[in-house]
C-alpha cells in the first residue's frame, strides 16, 4: 500500500471533481471570474462548439496583451478559418502513416534509455524515460539538438506552470530564452534549409503568404511543449495506474495485445491534461445556466473522463473498457495534433518496460512524489520505480 500522502496527491482532485459534478456541475467562480464545466456532456460542448466557445482570448478579452505573444499566435489559440489553414501545415508531420514510420527510431531511443538503468534495478520513470524519450523524438522532428533537453524541460515547465508573482518573473525569463533560441534557429534555417519540420514551416505558404515570425515562434513553442509534456505525463501516469492496480502488469506481460487499451484507460483515468480554457463569443445556455459573452470557461477534461453518466464504474481502472470515448486529447478542431505520436511512444515504452523489467513493479513508499504545480497538466516531477 502507498502512503496517504501519495494517495492524497492522486485522489484529492478527483474527489473535488466528483463533488462538483454532483452539486455544482456548471459553476461560476466569483474570485477568478470564470465558469467551470465538470460533466462530460457540457465539456464536450465547450470543446466542440468553437463558434460559441472560442479558443482565442483576443477576440473576447477585456484587456490588451502587452506586446506580441507567440502562444496567442499559435494554433492553440486560433479559431477557423486561420486555425484550419495553419493546422494543415503541421498535420502532415503527424499522420498515422508518418508516425508509424517513426516506430523503429522510438524503439531504439527507448532501449538506449533503458540500457542505462536496467542493471541497477531502479529508475526514475520521469527523469530516465518518460521525459527524455518524447523530447528526443520531437527535437529530431524539429531538427534541433536533443542535447539541449534540460533547457527544453525548463521551457516546457514554464509554459504550463502556475507560480506566484515572484516565480512568475523567472517563468517569463525562461519563455523569453526559449523565444530567443527559436528566433536564432529560424534565422539559421532561412539561410540553410534542412529536411526538418521547422524548415518545412518556413517554406510553407497559406493563400500565397508565408507564416509571420510570431506565428512561426508560436508553432515552435507549441510543438516542443505539446511534443513532450503530454507524452511524459501519459507514460508516468500509466505507471501510477499500474501501481494502484498491480495485477495489470502481469496481465499485460501475458497478453501484450492489451497494451493499447491500457494506454487509453490511463489517458482516461489519470488524464495528462486536466483542463482547457475557452472564451464565449456570444451568450450561451449550458444546462440551466446562462453564460454571458466574453466570459472565461474552464472545461475540466479530467472530470469529464470520470463522469459516471458516460463511463460505467468510472473510478475503476479497466484496461479492456469499451467504449472508451475519453477526451484526454481534447475534442473537435483542437484535438491534439500529436495524439498518434503520443500513443505510439507510450505503447513502445510500456512494451519495452514489460519485456525488460521483470517481476512486480513498485513505486516505493519512502520517496515523496512531487506533483507538477499546474492548473493545466497532471503529472509528477519524479516517479521512482523498482521491479523484480
Amino acid at each position: 500500500m502507498q502512503t496517504s500522502t501519495y494517495k492524497d496527491q492522486l485522489l484529492a482532485p478527483y474527489e473535488w471533481y466528483r463533488s462538483m459534478r454532483a452539486t455544482k456541475p456548471i459553476f461560476h467562480d466569483e474570485e477568478y471570474k470564470a465558469w467551470h464545466l465538470f460533466r462530460y456532456a457540457d465539456v464536450l460542448r465547450g470543446m466542440s462548439d468553437y463558434a460559441t466557445f472560442s479558443s482565442d482570448p483576443r477576440a473576447t478579452m477585456k484587456w490588451e496583451p502587452e506586446g506580441p505573444d507567440p502562444i496567442l499566435a499559435s494554433i492553440l489559440r486560433m479559431d477557423p478559418p486561420r486555425h484550419r489553414q495553419l493546422r494543415s501545415l503541421a498535420t502532415v508531420a503527424f499522420t498515422p502513416r508518418v508516425v508509424a514510420q517513426m516506430a523503429p527510431r522510438v524503439t531504439a531511443i527507448t532501449n538506449e534509455l533503458l540500457d542505462k538503468v536496467v542493471a541497477t534495478s531502479e529508475l526514475d520513470v520521469v527523469q530516465d524515460l518518460a521525459y527524455p524519450l518524447p523530447v528526443t523524438v520531437i527535437a529530431e522532428l524539429l531538427g534541433i539538438p536533443s542535447e539541449m533537453r534540460e533547457d527544453f524541460k525548463r521551457w516546457s515547465d514554464a509554459l504550463v506552470s502556475d507560480e506566484d508573482s515572484q516565480g512568475r518573473q523567472e517563468l517569463m525569463q525562461e519563455l523569453q530564452n526559449m523565444y530567443t533560441y527559436f528566433t536564432q534557429v529560424l534565422e539559421e534555417r532561412r539561410q540553410h534549409p534542412q529536411s526538418d519540420l521547422i524548415s518545412g514551416l518556413l517554406a510553407a505558404e497559406v493563400d500565397g503568404q508565408r507564416l509571420s515570425d510570431i506565428e512561426l515562434l508560436g508553432f515552435c513553442a507549441l510543438l516542443l511543449v505539446a511534443g513532450n509534456e503530454t507524452t511524459t505525463n501519459l507514460i508516468a501516469n500509466s505507471i501510477l495506474c499500474f501501481d494502484q492496480n498491480p495485477d495489470v502488469v502481469e496481465r499485460l506481460r501475458k497478453d501484450p495485445a492489451l497494451i493499447p487499451g491500457a494506454v487509453e484507460e490511463a489517458l482516461r483515468y489519470l488524464s495528462p491534461v486536466k483542463a482547457m480554457v475557452r472564451f464565449t463569443k456570444t451568450e450561451a445556455t449550458v444546462g440551466d445556466q446562462r453564460i454571458g459573452e466574453k466570459e472565461m470557461v474552464i472545461c475540466w477534461l479530467a472530470s469529464a473522463n470520470r463522469d459516471e453518466l458516460q463511463f460505467p464504474d468510472a473510478d475503476r481502472f479497466d484496461i479492456e473498457r469499451e467504449p472508451n470515448r475519453h477526451m484526454a486529447f481534447g475534442h473537435g478542431i483542437h484535438f491534439c495534433l500529436g495524439a498518434p505520436l503520443a500513443r505510439l511512444e507510450a505503447k513502445i515504452a510500456l512494451t519495452a518496460m514489460l519485456e525488460r523489467l521483470p517481476g512486480q513493479w513498485r513505486v516505493p513508499d519512502n520517496v515523496p512524489l512531487q506533483p507538477i504545480k499546474s492548473e493545466i497538466v497532471f503529472g509528477m516531477k519524479n516517479l521512482p520505480m523498482t521491479w523484480g
